[in-house]
């Protein structure tokens, strides 16, 4: 459907034109808004006594943005990005990098305005970038993408600490199924059976143990004396 543009709507044009644009655009944004108005007669009138005023207001804005565009291109715009050896960047300089880079400047300007080729700069080096600025006045911005090297440190493992060796078993325990003893115990041995004490004899032939013997044989001396 046909409208008339009640204010300046990047990029769909500026005060006064007649466009033509989708009804549901129309009803659910530019006509609440206030952007656009209906093409009846009725506006049509309206524009046309309105129509003095407003190229008065387009003669400002052509001289402004001429004004505009002789300070953008006599600005050599730097920005640093984190870049590799080889000037590869590690991100990629947008238009709204742009943007945000003129608003540091002290120029406001739509990121929508700023034109870049290819999109995007994602390496070293000096580029020209086009803002549109009023009508078809339009201005070339140049921009220098200096590399902000990032040094990586290289990392070293640390030593490995030297295992200590297990205690190992003697070949004869191990044979015999035996734990080896622990640290600091000696290990007990049995002392050999000594020979068995001799049997004495009795007066009457029969042979008592060594003990008895020695008993009697008291006896014996005690009763003499």
């Amino acid at each position: 459907m046909k409208v008339i543009l009640n204010k300046d709507l990047n990029p769909l044009g500026e005060e006064g034109d007649v466009k033509d644009v989708a009804k549901g655009y129309a009803r659910n944004y530019l006509f609440p808004r206030g952007i656009a108005l209906p093409y009846t007669e009725r506006t049509v009138k309206l524009f046309e006594a309105r129509r003095e005023e407003i190229e008065a207001r387009k003669a400002v804005k052509r001289q402004d943005a001429a004004g505009f565009k002789e300070k953008l291109e006599s600005l050599e715009l730097n920005i640093t990005m984190p870049a590799g050896a080889n000037g590869r960047l590690y991100g990629a300089v947008t238009n709204q990098t742009v943007a945000d880079e003129l608003a540091k400047a002290g120029f406001q300007i739509e990121r929508k305005r700023i034109e870049l080729p290819g999109n995007s700069f994602k390496s070293v080096g000096k580029y020209k970038v086009t803002v549109k600025l009023y009508e078809s006045a339009a201005a070339e911005l140049t921009i220098a993408v200096q590399a902000q090297v990032i040094k990586t440190e290289e990392r070293v493992s640390p030593a490995r600490k030297e295992r200590r060796p297990r205690d190992v078993p003697s070949t004869a325990a191990a044979a015999a199924g035996e734990a080896p003893a622990a640290s600091g115990e000696a290990p007990s041995v049995e002392a050999p059976a000594g020979p068995a004490a001799p049997e004495a004899v009795s007066p009457g032939g029969k042979a008592v143990p060594a003990d008895t013997a020695q008993e009697t044989s008291s006896t014996e001396t005690a009763a003499a004396e």
